[in-house]
């Protein structure tokens, strides 16, 4: 039962009895719930120095109503048994550090990279706790600062093609003419066509369809600032696919900055100041292309886990739980 996430309703069901009382006989009799050496701080903190490895990754996820909990996890253990490092309520610097500094600083200065986003409270983190690591922002993390930028060109056009056919559609009614969209040439409105392109703006322009090259095409014609926030976005998406050294990536990023500013696209500029803020953690992605996936993987392991026990009602038990099979 521990080593897999199956929660007592599924066994209840297959065995044909009341999951819920064996859920109570599995928590009250057959495991060692009640003898935890962690069970009286559980919902505040857990930690597993055992679980120590030379690359960690650091997230956040949500257990129950809410409430955050960051999680440090061990990269080799590839979200199996002795993935949990640790396991902190809340997602403040203060709470980070004093639960991760019950780990001995012997096996802490081990440590040799550690993968995060870019939350200050856990960079502040990192850098107190683990001394002799590399800090490496998640690229996907900074990808998306750019994809939000692209996105939010096309959705400011989009309201205004709505407002415009809502005052089209009154004219009509005001002069009791028919109202007649313009159609493009594959078959979209404006409006269609500024929703339609949400995904293509997120591919490479090497993978989109014909289709969404032709969508593309009548997009760019009519929109050129959208045109422009995509190529930027492209081009940072190319230098961390295809560049191998650290050097060259920040020869490439300096000359980006530099098309940002003859961009003249003010969601750019943020993204670039967040950049310039975190350079040097994000370029240490190109020393071994580490990224934030296995503790995103494993934030998605932990929400499906609480799915299958139907929620989370008794915090403590879900974490011990939770222990016994990831850490």
């Amino acid at each position: 039962m521990d080593n897999h996430p199956i929660s007592c309703y599924h066994l209840g069901h297959y065995f044909q009895v009341d999951g819920k009382q064996l859920q109570e006989q599995y928590k009250e009799h057959i495991s060692d719930f009640k003898d935890w050496d962690q069970k009286e701080h559980a919902h505040e903190w857990l930690v597993f120095p055992g679980n120590m490895g030379l690359s960690l990754g650091i997230d956040e996820t949500a257990l129950s109503n809410g409430e955050l909990y960051t999680i440090v996890t061990n990269k080799t253990a590839k979200g199996r048994k002795g993935s949990i490092v640790a396991m902190i309520k809340g997602t403040q610097a203060e709470q980070i550090i004093k639960v991760l500094q019950k780990i001995p600083e012997r096996m802490r200065k081990r440590v040799q990279e550690v993968t995060m986003d870019m939350a200050p409270a856990m960079i502040l983190a990192i850098k107190k706790c683990f001394k002799n690591a590399s800090r490496v922002i998640d690229r996907f993390h900074v990808q998306k600062l750019a994809y939000d930028a692209v996105q939010e060109a096309r959705i400011k056009y989009r309201w205004e093609a709505i407002d415009r056919e809502n005052e089209a559609i009154a004219t009509a009614k005001r002069t009791k003419t028919a109202y007649i969209p313009e159609l493009l040439e594959n078959g979209d409105t404006l409006k269609q066509l500024l929703a339609r392109s949400r995904y293509l703006l997120f591919k490479h322009f090497k993978k989109w369809t014909e289709t969404q090259k032709h969508r593309a095409t009548l997009l760019f014609e009519r929109y050129p600032m959208i045109k422009k926030a995509y190529a930027l976005s492209t081009r940072l998406g190319d230098i961390f696919r295809d560049c191998k050294h650290k050097e060259i990536a920040f020869t490439k990023l300096a000359l980006w900055y530099n098309q940002v500013e003859d961009s003249g696209i003010d969601a750019f500029k943020t993204v670039a100041r967040s950049i310039e803020a975190h350079r040097f953690a994000i370029v240490n992605f190109f020393i071994n292309r580490s990224t934030n996936a296995s503790a995103e993987s494993f934030n998605a392991k932990v929400k499906a886990f609480r799915a299958t026990s139907r929620g989370v009602r008794d915090i403590n038990f879900f974490l011990f739980r939770l222990a016994k099979i990831y850490a």
